[in-house]
């Protein structure tokens, strides 16, 4: 028998233990089938437990089929019980060295917010206080579209932050900006053969992604430092164009309004629709945020939003605000996903907005974001003279130009095994060779301090890489 100990001071009880113990050996095959088991009386004894301990245990094992119990024999192991035995992998001491040495690198990944800033405490007493005081529907199921209180909030939110002009009705919250893009690409994407999406390029790998998984077929358009070039666009009709105008990822550039008019006429004329992507438009340090194209054209352009840059990538809230005809068949895309987004967050965060604790918080952030920035870019043109800066004063990233380097794939490994992260542009762009001496800078999740050394250690290690 291989049950020799139970832990008192355990959270779990003395059943569980004994039920849990039989049950790993029969499922190890420690416990073979046919071998007969300790009485409930001997083992109870062996243990120093009461005997109504082990008959629980014992029935809870007889109710799921692991023992069987012969009368006037005993109890025995099942057939059919046991599992071919594969034991735990030893931690290779190679791979535990490469995590230690990953967890100490300094990582300047575009697009992570400074998730120390995360207003926790008001954040939990906003929380509490929905828990404590709400009516229990809360904890019910909810519609595909979102809580009525946080759209209606939103309307407001958006109309002056954003220049967005729509009714509740038409937003609809879902799991992230990343579930939004992948619901619109279903909606609008109806025949996989011909259909196809005009993309900025470079973008995203993320967004990418979404685009390819779907089976959708991808034209990409050069973007430069005002964004999308319009008169690259497709001659013939795209499902849709994809953008990010407020701060263009990666290379930072901000639509001008001549661009997106012209975007927005194309739009018109070929009977398609854009998708704006608003990524991290609250965080501009030069002048005011340029309004949402969706402003000029709600018809026309389907507005995706998210919380995950502005609060923390950890509270999943993203919405789509859509043109009146199409949110019907959105919800329905809505719900048989995920049914709904989490409702307990929706409220806090709707509480979070309606008591200006967001504008609050945009404001802090913005200030220490335009901080850690200006570090970067001191830092970068005091030990790379050469060095060029793109991308206008705004978001959570820059891009480096530096020229005579190529930032090849064994370039990056050498950097990075020098304890700093970067990202070559080319890495995120369709049409290859046109950005091979950039490199995203992201600087929100870094302290000053952070930033300093790893300038520094960037470059160290394109001394040594140059010999």
């Amino acid at each position: 028998m291989i049950f020799t100990t139970v832990n008192r001071k355990s959270s779990k009880s003395l059943t569980q233990q004994v039920y849990e113990q039989i049950r790993n050996g029969i499922l190890d095959g420690k416990l073979k089938e046919g071998q007969k088991l300790l009485s409930s009386r001997e083992l109870a004894k062996i243990i120093n437990v009461s005997r109504n301990v082990v008959l629980e245990a014992y029935d809870r094992l007889l109710a799921e089929g692991y023992i069987e119990v012969k009368p006037r024999s005993g109890t025995f192991i099942a057939k059919g019980t046991s599992l071919e035995h594969i034991g735990a992998k030893k931690l290779d001491i190679e791979k535990k060295q490469k995590e230690e040495l990953e967890d100490s690198i300094i990582d300047f990944r575009g697009g992570s917010p400074a998730i120390d800033h995360f207003p926790r405490k008001k954040w939990g007493d906003l929380t509490k206080k929905i828990c404590m005081e709400s009516p229990q529907s809360i904890f019910g199921y909810s519609s595909a579209c979102g809580i009525q209180e946080l759209r209606n909030v939103l309307v407001n939110y958006l109309q002056r932050a954003r220049g967005v002009h729509c009714q509740p009705e038409q937003i609809i919250i879902t799991s992230g900006a990343t579930q939004g893009l992948k619901l619109i690409t279903e909606l609008l994407i109806t025949d996989k053969k011909t259909d196809y999406i005009a993309v900025e390029d470079p973008v995203t790998d993320e967004m990418r992604h979404i685009f390819t998984y779907a089976k959708a077929e991808i034209y990409p358009v050069s973007v430069d430092e005002n964004g999308i070039i319009p008169e690259l666009l497709p001659k013939e009709k795209p499902n849709f164009v994809f953008v990010i105008p407020s701060h263009q990822y990666p290379l930072g550039g901000i639509l001008s309004i001549q661009r997106r008019l012209k975007l927005i006429e194309y739009a018109r004329r070929m009977n398609c629709y854009i998708v704006e992507d608003d990524y991290d438009s609250e965080f501009t340090y030069e002048g005011a945020p340029v309004p949402a194209m969706q402003g000029i054209d709600q018809e026309r352009v389907l507005y995706v939003g998210t919380f995950s840059k502005i609060l923390s990538p950890g509270l999943r809230i993203g919405y789509v605000v859509l043109p009146v005809h199409l949110v019907g068949n959105f919800q329905k895309l809505k719900w048989f996903t995920d049914r709904h987004t989490s409702t307990l967050e929706q409220h806090t965060l709707a509480k979070f907005i309606e008591g200006g604790y967001l504008d609050k918080h945009i404001r802090k952030m913005r200030k220490i974001y335009q901080e850690r920035r200006l570090v970067l870019v001191n830092n970068i043109q005091k030990h790379f003279h050469q060095a060029k800066i793109i991308g206008k004063a705004a978001g959570m990233h820059l891009v480096v130009e530096m020229a005579g380097i190529d930032f090849k794939k064994e370039l990056v490994q050498k950097i990075k095994e020098k304890g700093v992260c970067i990202y070559p542009v080319e890495e995120y762009s369709i049409k290859k060779g046109e950005h091979t001496q950039k490199i995203i800078m992201g600087y929100g999740g870094l302290t000053p301090e952070q930033i300093k050394k790893g300038v520094l250690l960037l470059r160290d290690a394109l001394k040594e890489y140059k010999g």
